[in-house]
């Protein structure tokens, strides 16, 4: 089939091995591997090299791009790089694409800069869409709670997001499973189409397991999609012998930094290396594969810095079956 687009011609194939999955109860599915914009889209990374990534995760059916007001370095700059990439490249395919972006957290000064106020979510969606040089993102998302401001009015404002026709669907991130549940009875009464929940979860770091978010979710119908799932690149061979030059670590430490390659966490990284040598798979595959082996999570949300780490990551969904006995060990290993 001829697609009419210059200056880019995606791969014809590309939806034949991508899984997808329903959020929750929900119509919409989204690809088991999306792409984050969190760390790789800001002025720090050259133009031609986000191009690259985005041309290898749509080639290979990743059809969801995920980003927050305050993605960068600077703040909204990951968004006016997606925005220049959707103009230049996308533009005829603006409707095989699920664009999502949040806000919650601080991104200009003054009272109405963060948190969860109507008055705050709705500015920021509006700049949001501005700076992706869109009408509507498909998932709004609040970014984190706000104990200060009334759920009934952040949930308000996610309900006007939909009726202006700016947002299609909205999701939940950083929530529990109490505050979670507390919200979707709002959502609902609004009849808002809440389908998602956007959390961190890798087999290091169980929060959703021991908060009630991910069984919640489970249980209401809800998605869950997973952040960090490779804990900043804990969880690959990166770090299995020592920190590289060219390493997160070594070079860009504001999420990460020297201090948490501990001793103890090395040892149950060549840990679960090995497990996941045993397995056929890299740790990164198993890593992933991990997330969506009890289909209670229905994408893994993964940034990269190279197209091969794009499909390195698709490569986990050759194999999402685990035996009790490595389950088992797993937990062991993380929980030591």
């Amino acid at each position: 089939m001829f697609e009419p687009t210059a200056t880019y011609s995606p791969n014809p194939h590309r939806y034949d091995t991508m899984t997808y999955n329903r959020a929750g109860n929900s119509g919409l599915k989204l690809p088991a591997v999306s792409l984050g914009f969190w760390h790789n889209f800001g002025d720090i990374t050259p133009f031609e090299q986000m191009k690259s990534l985005v041309f290898t995760a749509f080639d290979n059916g990743i059809t969801h791009f995920d980003l927050a007001n305050n993605y960068g370095p600077e703040p909204g700059q990951a968004e006016k790089n997606c925005g220049l990439l959707l103009a230049k490249y996308f533009k005829h395919h603006r409707d095989e694409l699920i664009i999502s972006t949040k806000a919650g957290y601080e991104m200009w000064a003054g009272p109405y800069g963060d948190l969860g106020s109507r008055k705050y979510l709705l500015a920021s969606l509006d700049q949001s869409l501005e700076r992706l040089g869109l009408d509507y993102v498909d998932i709004f998302y609040h970014h984190h709670p706000d104990p200060e401001t009334p759920l009934e009015e952040t949930m308000g404002a996610l309900a006007q997001a939909v009726n202006s026709g700016k947002a299609l669907y909205v999701g939940l991130s950083n929530y529990d499973g109490p505050t979670m549940e507390k919200a979707t009875a709002i959502l609902k009464e609004l009849h808002v189409p809440f389908i998602i929940n956007q959390n961190k979860y890798n087999i290091l770091d169980r929060t959703v397991e021991h908060n009630g978010l991910k069984e919640t979710a489970y249980q209401l119908g809800k998605g869950l999609i997973t952040f960090c799932p490779l804990e900043q690149g804990l969880l690959t061979n990166r770090y299995l012998n020592g920190i590289p030059a060219d390493s997160r670590i070594a070079h860009d430490p504001r999420f990460l930094n020297d201090s948490a390659l501990t001793d103890k966490l090395h040892k149950q990284v060549v840990d679960l290396n090995n497990l996941a040598a045993e397995r056929g798979q890299t740790l990164a595959e198993m890593s992933l594969a991990w997330l969506l082996h009890d289909g209670k999570v229905t994408s893994v949300l993964a940034g990269a810095s190279k197209p091969q780490q794009i499909l390195d990551n698709i490569g986990a969904l050759k194999n999402t079956h685990f035996t009790d006995e490595e389950l088992k060990l797993i937990d062991e290993i993380a929980a030591r």
